[in-house]
C-alpha cells in the first residue's frame, strides 16, 4: 500500500522489452533506497513494481503485460521523468489516503488553465471508471493523491498547487499527455459489497444500479 504522496521525482534510465513484458531501470533521484530490499515495493508513477535489482543509483523491475495492458507504461520512453514512493510502513503518516498501486485504467489530459498560482487540469477518464469518481473524493493520478474538484461525465477536474507541481512530474502534463489513474479503492468494495450473492456471478457484471440499491436496503 502506499499514501499517494510522492517522496522523489526518478527517471527512467532505461526500458528493455523481454518477450511480450519488459523491464525498466528507473534512477531514483533522491529517494531513500537505504531500507529497500530486493522484492520490495516502489510505486513508479503509481503503478506498484517490484525491486529485482539495485543499481547504486536506482532499481530494475519488471512490467507484466497485464501492467502494459491497465496502465500508460506501454507510452514510456527512456529519459520520462516517474513520480516515486516506497510502499506504507506502520510509522508512516498517511498524508494522502490509501492507494494500492493497481492502476485502474489510463487518463488523457484535455484541458490546462493557469488559475492564479496554480493550474486547472481536466482529464477524461475511461467511461467505466465515471461512477467511481466523486467531486472532493480523492484520485489517484501517476500515482499522486488528488482531490476531484469538479465532474463533468467522464471528465474531472483538478487544481495543482504550485508545491505538488515542483515535487511531482505535474508540470510535464500537456494535452495529451496519458496517466494512470486508480480510484479509491473504498468505492471498488462497496460496489463489490453491494452486489453481494450476486458478486459470485459467472455473467458479465453490470455494476450497481439504482434497483439494486433500493433491493440492498441503500435507499429509503
Amino acid at each position: 500500500m502506499f499514501t499517494g504522496i510522492i517522496e522523489a521525482v526518478g527517471t527512467l534510465a532505461a526500458i528493455q522489452p523481454k518477450g511480450e513484458d519488459i523491464s525498466v531501470r528507473v534512477k531514483s533521484g533522491k529517494l531513500d533506497l537505504s531500507d529497500v530490499k530486493l522484492g520490495d515495493s516502489i510505486a513508479t508513477n503509481g503503478v506498484c513494481l517490484t525491486v529485482v535489482e539495485l543499481t547504486g543509483d536506482g532499481y530494475v523491475a519488471d512490467l507484466s503485460l497485464e501492467t502494459l495492458q491497465r496502465s500508460s507504461c506501454a507510452y514510456y520512453q527512456a529519459g520520462q521523468k516517474v513520480n516515486l514512493e516506497r510502499a506504507l510502513t506502520p510509522d508512516t503518516r498517511l498524508g494522502g489516503h490509501l492507494v494500492s498501486g493497481h492502476v485502474d485504467g489510463v487518463g488523457e489530459i484535455v484541458a490546462v488553465k493557469q488559475l492564479g498560482r496554480a493550474k486547472e487540469y481536466w482529464i477524461k477518464a475511461p467511461d467505466e471508471l465515471a461512477k467511481y469518481i466523486a467531486e472532493k473524493g480523492s484520485i489517484t493520478v501517476d500515482g499522486i493523491s488528488l482531490t476531484v474538484n469538479a465532474i463533468d461525465g467522464a471528465k474531472f477536474k483538478l487544481t495543482i498547487v504550485p508545491h505538488t507541481s515542483a515535487e511531482t512530474t505535474v508540470d510535464e502534463w500537456q494535452t495529451g499527455v496519458k496517466v494512470n489513474l486508480e480510484v479509491d479503492v473504498i468505492a471498488r468494495y462497496l460496489e463489490r459489497l453491494v452486489l453481494g450473492d450476486k458478486a459470485a456471478d459467472v455473467a458479465p457484471a453490470t455494476g450497481v444500479t439504482m434497483a439494486m440499491l433500493a433491493e440492498n436496503g441503500f435507499m429509503r
